[in-house]
């Protein structure tokens, strides 16, 4: 069971099922239906778990290669490629028909776009052919909040379109940093990231403008879903902060002195959960 659950990367999931939850409660105004939050929830998980599952399949050649991944399930024997393959599809399924039942079948397409985004277009086309594979690529990872919305209202409005704006562009600014102190992985597995490709100075620089991209599209939420005080002081003062960690890890780079990416890739992960949180607090206050 370890194995399996490993192989729908636990971590991602976690990430993903953060920015639903108050997607939803900004969507309605308020708390949602609790079992359609926990259905919604569940869902996702579901659809997010099959759809790392299918990339562990297809990545299982170079996850032997990279360090980072060698002690995933299909690497070191626990799983056969068979298991691993109808575990995916399985849990794919599974979503669709759980999302279709539980929630709405809108949410429920939704799912397996998302799904095919990250399989078929970021797996399989973009990662190894393109250094803009995890810009495109991560397109899949901004489809949770048009699920969660659509899951609460049968709809999309701008709101979510902002909401989905808003992780396109900090996907970047996250995973490039990654990227970048896993260099000589991707390079030894032949996957063009861009630190491979173009260096640290030119992942630094890219990471600065998609942070900056990132923290105004968080502001334009303000006026087009009324966002009030509490959203827009994090908005700004965390925004702020990525915006400065991004600065320091290009003026480290250029400097050529030694640069802490991590930083800026946990860092990244805390602003956007200060971000949704918020997203998620908002809407319940008074005022």
């Amino acid at each position: 069971m370890t194995a399996y659950i490993a192989l729908t990367k636990p971590r991602v999931i976690e990430l993903l099922l953060v920015v639903t939850a108050p997607t939803m409660i900004l969507a309605v105004g308020g708390l949602p239906n609790l079992w359609l939050l926990v259905a919604t929830l569940i869902g996702g998980a579901m659809s997010a778990g099959s759809a790392g599952a299918f990339n562990c399949y297809i990545d299982r050649d170079i996850d032997r290669v990279m360090n980072r991944t060698k002690k995933r399930p299909l690497v070191t024997g626990e799983l056969s490629d068979r298991e691993a393959l109808v575990f995916a599809y399985a849990l794919g399924v599974a979503s669709i028909v759980w999302l279709g039942v539980f929630t709405n079948w809108f949410a429920a397409a939704l799912s397996l776009v998302a799904i095919l985004l990250y399989v078929v277009f970021y797996s399989l086309i973009l990662k190894r052919r393109t250094a803009q594979n995890i810009v495109w690529g991560g397109v899949a990872g901004c489809m949770p909040v048009l699920i969660g919305w659509a899951a609460a209202t049968g709809s999309l409005t701008w709101a979510p379109v902002i909401l989905f704006l808003i992780i396109f562009l900090w996907t970047p600014p996250h995973y490039w940093p990654l990227s970048m102190k896993y260099r000589d992985d991707y390079r030894a597995a032949g996957v063009p990231m861009l630190a491979v490709i173009r260096g640290r100075a030119q992942v630094g620089l890219q990471v600065i403008l998609y942070a900056w991209a990132t923290v105004a599209c968080s502001l334009l939420l303000i006026p087009v879903a009324d966002m009030g005080i509490v959203y827009s002081a994090v908005a700004l003062v965390s925004g702020g902060w990525f915006i400065y960690e991004s600065h320091r890890l290009y003026n480290l780079a250029i400097r050529h002195e030694n640069v802490s990416p991590m930083r800026v890739f946990h860092g990244s992960i805390a602003y956007l959960s200060l971000l949704f949180l918020a997203v998620g607090i908002d809407p319940l206050l008074p005022f």
